[in-house]
């Protein structure tokens, strides 16, 4: 199976990616081998992948990704790059390959102090692989800093070295570096194709498939979770409990504090294996002596990650909030769908009575105010407003309607 299997729903975006690896593969061999380079190439140093929540972004950049450093056999003899099963795809793949490097958010922001590394790193020569990948899957939380940096390395790039930019879309990217990108905008699949990824490449029984893919309607990350992952399905449930318990004031505020707690468990739970891990490699990468004492002098760089690591879990409980607010969002339209005799298919067909309840009992006006109050409530949270202080205005605005 090939790295093209996993874009779902993104034939075209897929068929220009491989035309690319093709001539990327042609590139290097002509570097190699002293023959020219094929005229008019697909291929170009930077690449922006735009396209909505849900779509794909990172994973359709990785699968590039992985095209590029394929080394299967079969490429040399014209197989089309990008395997899947070579060690040079499966690395990539992974995130493991030693020249294909991955900038996140850990934060609100990718900071300058975050990029200057990886900067560094894209004016040097792979190590052991075709190319040097620089992937920024965030590229919207650029600040002003780190955007410069990483704007001045896409105008002088090394000769074999890509960049790969995710974003929601092309306003979220400086002009000046999306003016230098090749642009891609992905679209969001279909729920038939994302309830058959599912099926193929999960194993999930046919109607949980389904039911996943159309109560995310076409979110692949959060449909291959849903119909995964019994803990996602039973905070999902609880979330769709939250609209009949906003009727009291004090039932209200219950309800928000209560789902700020379970984003908070969410991230405590994400993050304790994954920091004590960290913190570890780094104390035997400094040198520390046995007992967990630290070389002197190297205080700083712990409280470094420390202060990383603190504003991680800050995002990772933003996160989970935001998908939670996303079903929330997606129930009340599927109450409006309701109300205005739509014949938009229920998203949220599992939770029925309930939404003919509330349909009955309320105005198409009333709807979209609660989802205005939702949208004004994650916007809230994007301006790092307190999260329980966010939550509580939602819910008393749902009760109000």
């Amino acid at each position: 199976m090939t790295v093209w299997d996993d874009l779902v729903g993104q034939e075209k975006v897929a068929g220009q990616l491989e035309s690319a690896a093709r001539d990327a593969d042609a590139l290097v061999t002509a570097t190699v081998g002293g023959t020219p380079p094929p005229e008019a190439s697909k291929m170009t140093h930077a690449w922006l992948f735009t396209g909505p929540p849900g779509a794909g972004r990172t994973q359709t950049a990785r699968a590039f990704a992985a095209a590029l450093q394929c080394v299967s056999p079969d490429r040399a003899l014209g197989g089309t790059p990008g395997c899947g099963f070579c060690d040079g795809c499966h690395t990539a793949l992974v995130g493991t390959h030693a020249d294909v490097t991955t900038v996140a958010a850990v934060g609100s922001q990718i900071l300058a102090e975050d990029m200057r590394d990886t900067v560094r790193k894209s004016y040097t020569s792979p190590a052991n692989g075709r190319w040097q990948v620089i992937l920024v899957e965030d590229a919207e939380r650029l600040n002003e800093k780190s955007a410069n940096a990483v704007l001045k390395a896409v105008e002088e790039p090394a000769p074999r070295t890509v960049w790969m930019l995710c974003a929601p879309s092309v306003e979220d990217v400086l002009p000046t570096i999306r003016s230098r990108c090749r642009h891609l905008n992905l679209l969001t699949p279909s729920v038939d194709a994302v309830a058959d990824m599912l099926v193929r490449r999960e194993g999930v029984e046919p109607a949980v498939a389904a039911a996943a893919a159309r109560a995310t309607q076409g979110h692949i990350d959060r449909a291959r979770r849903l119909a995964t992952d019994p803990a996602a399905r039973e905070r999902r449930a609880t979330v769709l409990k939250l609209p009949l318990r906003v009727e009291e004031i004090g039932s209200a505020l219950k309800a928000a504090q209560e789902l700020v707690d379970a984003a908070a468990e969410d991230a405590r739970q994400l993050a304790e294996e994954r920091d004590g891990k960290e913190s570890e490699e780094l104390k035997a990468a400094l040198g520390a002596v046995q007992g967990g004492r630290l070389p002197r002098g190297t205080a700083g760089v712990m409280k470094d990650l420390e202060d990383k690591q603190k504003r991680r879990r800050t995002r990772t409980q933003r996160d989970s909030l935001d998908v939670a607010l996303t079903d929330l969002t997606g129930f009340y339209r599927d109450v409006l769908a309701l109300q205005l005799g739509s014949r938009v298919a229920i998203a949220n067909a599992d939770a029925e009575d309930t939404l003919q309840r509330l349909a009955r009992g309320s105005s198409p006006e009333s709807t979209l105010r609660r989802i205005e109050a939702i949208a004004a409530c994650r916007d809230a949270l994007d301006r790092n407003v307190a999260p329980l202080l966010a939550v509580e205005a939602m819910t008393m605005a749902l009760r109000a309607g």
